[in-house]
């Protein structure tokens, strides 16, 4: 199963300093270990809010707001897609990443999978053009 982590940002991610050399050292180490277990499929730290845009389609009509987004009270800082068996084995790692970080808080959510829809709501023919785009993605990703 396919999970994606979202740690949730603090004062020091949304203020845009990068990490202490020492911290990026330790979470280098951790994202090596957990690509190299075959669980990390993928993984970013993001840019603060003030660097970010928020739009929104309501009514016909779109509105761009630009960041800092300080109404929000759960912010985004980084995420990780993870490969695992289980939630427990997501839980597990996602354990020893707040470790590496010295705490925090992550919120695991899983992905829907071609297998979690039935054939009537998703059709053979739907599945393949997904996975024909998937690749395509996979494909881009290497660009």
């Amino acid at each position: 199963m396919r999970i994606m982590g979202l740690l949730k940002a603090d004062e020091h991610s949304e203020a845009g300093a990068p990490p202490s050399m020492e911290l990026m050292e330790r979470m280098g180490r951790f994202v090596e270990e957990i690509t190299r277990a075959g669980v990390m499929l993928g993984s970013d730290g993001l840019k603060p809010t003030s660097a970010g845009k928020r739009v929104r389609l309501a009514d016909g009509k779109v509105t761009v707001t630009d960041g800092p987004f300080t109404e929000s009270k759960e912010l985004i800082a980084s995420y990780a897609l993870f490969q695992v068996e289980t939630m427990e084995e997501a839980v597990k790692w996602t354990t020893r990443f707040l470790e590496v970080l010295g705490g925090g808080q992550c919120e695991l959510r899983p992905l829907f999978e071609a297998s979690d829809f039935s054939p009537e709501s998703f059709p053979p023919e739907a599945a393949a053009r997904e996975e024909a785009t998937r690749k395509e993605m996979a494909r881009n990703a290497l660009k």
